[in-house]
């Protein structure tokens, strides 16, 4: 079991990396559900990425494998529970808001929540393998 003082491995920095790039897709999740639909008031282009249900399913599908390999290779981690309860929350709220047609109505503010969460506990885990280089 690693303590929260250990030096980082070259594990580490790949982790750290993928945290970073799931963040990255967290944020592009957000920018779908909030920025794209203000632009499609000006841009008739933009209308069909806010409105596509498969920019949105495509998006969760790709965050899922990576904040998935992410929390099983962070679960030695000291700290680690906390990672995983919010990024596999996050998950689960983006998967509600793509695939879940019950949830349509409230599927704006699902994902965003969702994209959030998950962002925070990339970011989170990050920021702790940055501590530990330094």
């Amino acid at each position: 079991m690693h303590s929260s003082n250990a030096p980082m491995t070259l594990k580490g920095v790949r982790g750290s990396q993928l945290d970073l790039f799931a963040a990255g897709l967290s944020a592009l999740c957000l920018i779908h559900c909030v920025v794209v639909p203000v632009l499609a008031a000006v841009l008739p282009l933009a209308a069909y990425f806010a409105e596509s249900e498969l920019v949105h399913r495509v998006l969760v599908l790709l965050a899922a494998p990576m904040s998935l390999w992410a929390v099983r290779k962070a679960w030695p981690m000291a700290g680690s529970g906390v990672f995983a309860a919010t990024a596999l929350t996050g998950l689960a709220l983006l998967f509600s808001g793509a695939f879940v047609d019950a949830a349509a109505a409230y599927e704006e503010p699902i994902t965003v929540a969702g994209a959030v969460l998950l962002g925070s506990a990339h970011l989170w885990r990050w920021r702790r393998y940055r501590r530990q280089c330094q």
